[in-house]
């Protein structure tokens, strides 16, 4: 088996190797956005045909550092598509944020078996990526843990309708604040996730719950099923990773540590089930198991995402890259923590709606989304 691993610099693509490495997967290509150290690092020990950096400014660098190496380097945003269109086994998307729905959409129209771990894809594109998946009669794969424990509920299931999807959440470092408690959290509080480790943007992302309300908009694409299907459980403890209803009320769930490795390994090795380099999990050693409600009053960005993909169209990709504007900005200081959910709101309501919108429309969107939340923090209106 080989694969295209696209991010593999992040923490998905560094365990999506951990995975490689354990059970001798070929890996024909890798791409990074600025980490060139651990890049020429993996490069020297996978010796893929070819690699790409996002960002050109690395080109001449990497391409000095790998002088002795016979691989083929890209750079640029183009390079990413070129690497998923390539015949492979499967295309590992694991690249942070909206970057990653053209390079799904190459590996897609290249017959190419996706795992995707970027559910801004599906968030920002879902119809378009859903049709085109049709179209070109190829799978994708789950690896979000929450997504990957849905299918995994659903195998077996034959033609027994679901009633319910239960989507759980960490609830993130500030579950049970205020708004008042919150004015004030700095970017290491957000940062400081209490139980996965996990990039800048999405560890930020799990303490406002948008990462949340991306995954509520996902499912809905994924799974096809209505946004009223899907119900979010805090679940602090991150043992059950998602559950399923069927019409006969009972319930299926799956359970696991917290290790992204275990739903990695699966979208890679599926329909087999192999050894993994996880920690097995301990019933008696987790002890209890708690569910709680999310208060989307205080969590803004999980009631916008809910709104949003009630309402279809653009409004997902407006949320989504609004969000990505704003938490762009936390990260840089430049705004408050609160911040982040009315501008997400704020962008919601304010920058165009499209019924079905076109790939074109999509990307117009994601400009128009970004120009908004910076021109309201800039003019200090937020």
């Amino acid at each position: 088996m080989d694969i295209v691993l696209l991010g593999s610099t992040g923490s998905i693509g560094t365990q999506t190797l951990d995975v490689c490495r354990m059970h001798n997967i070929r890996v024909k290509a890798l791409s990074a956005n600025s980490n060139i150290e651990l890049l020429e690092k993996q490069t020297r020990e996978f010796l893929p045909e070819y690699i790409s950096v996002f960002d050109e400014k690395y080109y001449s660098d990497i391409k000095i550092r790998l002088a002795d190496i016979n691989v083929k380097i890209l750079c640029g945003e183009e390079s990413a598509c070129e690497l998923a269109a390539l015949k492979c086994d499967r295309v590992v998307n694991s690249v942070v944020g909206f970057a990653g729905l053209l390079p799904t959409l190459s590996a897609i129209k290249a017959k190419n078996s996706v795992a995707l771990a970027n559910k801004e894809t599906l968030v920002a594109g879902g119809e378009l990526v859903m049709r085109a998946l049709e179209e070109n009669g190829t799978s994708m794969l789950p690896i979000d843990s929450e997504h990957s424990a849905i299918f995994q509920c659903l195998l077996g299931a034959g033609e027994n309708k679901l009633s319910k999807i239960i989507l759980t959440a960490s609830g993130g470092p500030f579950f049970g604040k205020t708004r008042e408690e919150l004015k004030n959290v700095t970017k290491s509080q957000a940062l400081d996730h209490p139980n996965w480790k996990m990039g800048e943007k999405i560890t930020v992302d799990s303490a406002t719950m948008m990462n949340k309300g991306l995954e509520l908009i996902e499912a809905v694409h994924y799974f096809r099923v209505l946004p009223e299907q899907v119900e979010v459980v805090i679940h602090r403890q991150s043992i059950m990773h998602s559950a399923v209803e069927f019409e006969d009320s009972a319930i299926i769930a799956q359970l696991g540590t917290a290790d992204m490795r275990i739903p990695i390994q699966l979208a890679l090795t599926y329909p087999k089930r192999l050894e993994c380099p996880a920690k097995k999990l301990s019933l008696t050693e987790a002890g209890t198991l708690t569910f709680e409600k999310p208060d989307e009053d205080v969590f803004g960005c999980l009631k916008a995402a809910r709104k949003a993909i009630k309402m279809g169209g653009n409004a997902p990709c407006i949320v989504n890259c609004a969000n990505e504007a704003a938490v762009s900005l936390f990260l840089s200081d430049k705004i408050g923590f609160l911040d982040i959910g009315e501008a997400v709101n704020s962008a919601l309501s304010s920058v165009k709606f499209i019924n079905d919108p076109s790939l074109d429309e999509i990307l117009y969107t994601k400009k128009a989304a970004e120009e908004y939340v910076f021109s309201r923090f800039k003019q200090g209106e937020i």
